[in-house]
């Protein structure tokens, strides 16, 4: 065990300081990163056995996560790496042998401005109540935006605020607000029950890490309605999937209210991609939605497919499409036209915008 112990400490260590993104550790390979986008193994370390990669994990884990992990056969937590950072973890078994993936979460939350983000994003910052969504796949950056926004509130109002997250990543310091973090599975037993509870803690705002189901999905909105402002995140590909996604977890009869709370609460969606740069870092790209009255409208008359074309002419309100923000970052000369088509969800409205 204290081998295990030293070499996992080594590896996390090398991880902070080849500015990594992720390690991942699966038996019959050797420790990989990931730099740039790009899986890259770590130098000089043998190929892991079955035992290695086991042994490895289990020094990330205390007895009752060993055992979750055992009955569950997979497992998601942070880990703390005293004095140097933190990581999210996932361990999992593939082909009978134990493997984890672990992400670097940077100790200083990063502003809007040193993430490269939209600036139109501080006006998330500003309102009293309504419903935020920030969208994208995974491991494209979604918790790291969620944080900036939450920190700048803290840097800058007095509020209380409440997030609800599997696990923690971002450790948030009170500045002008008081900020509770809760943790499922240690300090809550799901998503839903914490956040029906948030109503009975006196919040301003809310921050749910992952929206699970209909009726994790049906409190937010309700929060939101009832005077919070609440941050959630959801893996979706654009906007008008993202509504979508929301409405069709329930059953018909419900998705007619669903819509019409959505058209009243949702003040605007960010869905987000990170892409490889050409100068090897990850380079942001967003669509942006915000809510005004022809996007409430179609999301309560259930014409959600027309939500592209209003964002796409409402750039000089601060809308953006996903094509027009890849196009703006190739003009950058951030990312090559190569790596925008690839990510493009309409690569032949781009090779249109980049003519």
């Amino acid at each position: 065990m204290l081998i295990y112990q030293l070499q996992l400490k080594q590896l996390l260590e090398l991880t902070i300081r080849q500015n990594a993104s992720d390690l991942h550790i699966s038996a019959g390979h050797p420790p990989i990163l990931r730099k740039g986008g790009k899986i890259v193994p770590v130098p000089n370390r043998p190929v892991l056995s079955a035992k290695d990669s086991q042994g490895l994990a289990f020094v990330l884990m205390d007895d009752s996560q060993k055992q979750k992990f055992l009955e569950e056969k997979e497992i998601d937590f942070s880990y703390n790496l005293v004095g140097n950072g933190r990581f999210r973890v996932n361990v999992f078994f593939q082909r009978n042998a134990v493997s984890c993936a672990l992400r670097l979460i940077p100790q200083k939350i990063r502003t809007i401005e040193e993430l490269g983000l939209p600036p139109v994003l501080h006006r998330f910052t500003e309102p009293a109540q309504g419903f935020i969504i920030i969208a994208g796949p995974s491991s494209h950056g979604k918790s790291t935006t969620l944080a900036a926004l939450i920190d700048e509130i803290n840097h800058t109002r007095a509020e209380h605020i409440i997030t609800i997250e599997d696990p923690i990543e971002y450790i948030f310091e009170d500045d002008k607000s008081i900020i509770d973090q809760r943790e499922v599975g240690h300090d809550t037993l799901n998503f839903t029950r914490a956040l029906r509870s948030t109503f009975r803690q006196d919040p301003d705002i809310i921050m749910v890490g992952e929206m699970r189901g209909a009726e994790t999905i049906a409190t937010a909105i309700t929060a939101a309605e009832t005077g919070h402002l609440v941050f959630a995140t959801l893996h979706t590909n654009s906007a008008s999937q993202t509504i979508h996604r929301i409405v069709d977890n329930f059953s018909g009869e419900q998705q007619t209210q669903i819509r019409a709370q959505l058209s009243g609460s949702l003040l605007g969606v960010i869905s987000q991609r990170l892409l490889p740069g050409i100068k090897g870092d990850l380079v942001p790209a967003c669509e942006i939605m915000l809510k005004n009255p022809a996007i409430a409208n179609l999301i309560r008359e259930n014409k959600i497919h027309e939500i592209p074309m209003v964002i796409e002419t409402s750039k000089s309100i601060g809308m953006n499409s996903l094509n027009r923000s890849l196009a703006e970052i190739v003009m950058q000369n951030r990312i090559s036209k190569e790596t925008a088509m690839a990510y493009s969800l309409d690569p032949k409205g781009l090779k249109l915008l980049l003519q």
